[in-house]
């Protein structure tokens, strides 16, 4: 069982860090997080470089494995966490550095106007940033997420996500390691037509940024394979293809006033 730090909130919204070895880069994360006054939870997977000592010196909440589960698991534990506080919602971010604390507002001005959807980040601002590898496998998994999905999506890999708290229930039926995310936004939009939209962010890439624990070949391997199973459990949703075709995924960026409606 973890062990757990507490520290009491007003239930709303939290923030939820998963993190493996981020000691270069959580105290930053931590910190740019600070100014937003909104509650942060940290689950550290296992980590022996010392991430969960320098996150337990902030004012958040903190899980620990014992041992390195991945980061389904992790996620798993901080959406258990949020559920037993009440919270409304969990937006989720990686402890890399990855993701800007300052696209945070925009996230959750998104999740205002599409109440009970999935607003995740799309990495479409400097999308040149991003590994040309990494660019070509999320354009593949797009396609075969939003077969399975029935809805067109974009960058669906990102982690940078708003859940709502209906979402946050089905984690247990999601699969593990880099595959539950995918597998959670496939569930939700199966079982209770929860939709998503995408907010336009930066990809960050520090030159300097460690080695990234996604695995091209293993996880996108297990990931196709997850994808590929559901539509065929599906009969391979015939209705879901002729849906997404000719469609674009829908995209809101609070910035511009006149964004879309949904549809």
């Amino acid at each position: 069982m973890p062990d757990t730090v507490t520290s009491d909130h007003d239930p709303a919204c939290c923030v939820l860090i998963p993190c493996h070895n981020e000691a270069r880069t959580i105290a930053a994360v931590i910190e740019s997080l600070l100014p937003l006054d909104l509650p942060l939870l940290v689950v550290d997977d296992g980590s022996h470089d010392g991430t969960a000592d320098i996150a337990a010196r902030y004012p958040l909440t903190l899980i620990r494995h014992v041992r390195q589960s991945g980061k389904g698991q992790a996620l798993r534990s901080g959406f258990r966490l949020a559920l037993e506080r009440g919270f409304d919602g969990v937006l989720t971010m990686d402890g890399d550095g990855q993701h800007a604390a300052a696209d945070i507002p925009r996230i959750l001005a998104a999740a205002r106007r599409y109440p009970g959807w999935i607003v995740h980040g799309a990495r479409i601002r400097h999308r040149e940033r991003q590994p040309a590898y990494r660019r070509r496998a999320n354009v593949f998994a797009d396609w075969g997420i939003s077969w399975a999905a029935g809805q067109r999506l974009i960058d669906s890999q990102c982690g940078q996500r708003y859940y709502p708290r209906s979402v946050l229930d089905l984690a247990e039926r999601a699969g593990g390691g880099f595959g539950f995310e995918t597998a959670i936004v496939i569930e939700a939009a199966l079982r209770q037509g929860v939709r998503m939209v995408a907010v336009p962010i930066e990809a960050h890439y520090p030159e300097d940024r460690r080695r990234s624990h996604f695995r091209p070949f293993r996880d996108f391997s297990r990931i196709t394979a997850l994808v590929s199973a559901r539509i065929l459990r599906g009969g391979l949703m015939p209705g879901h293809l002729r849906r997404i075709r000719g469609t674009q995924p829908l995209v809101f960026d609070p910035d511009d006033h006149a964004g879309p409606e949904a549809g």
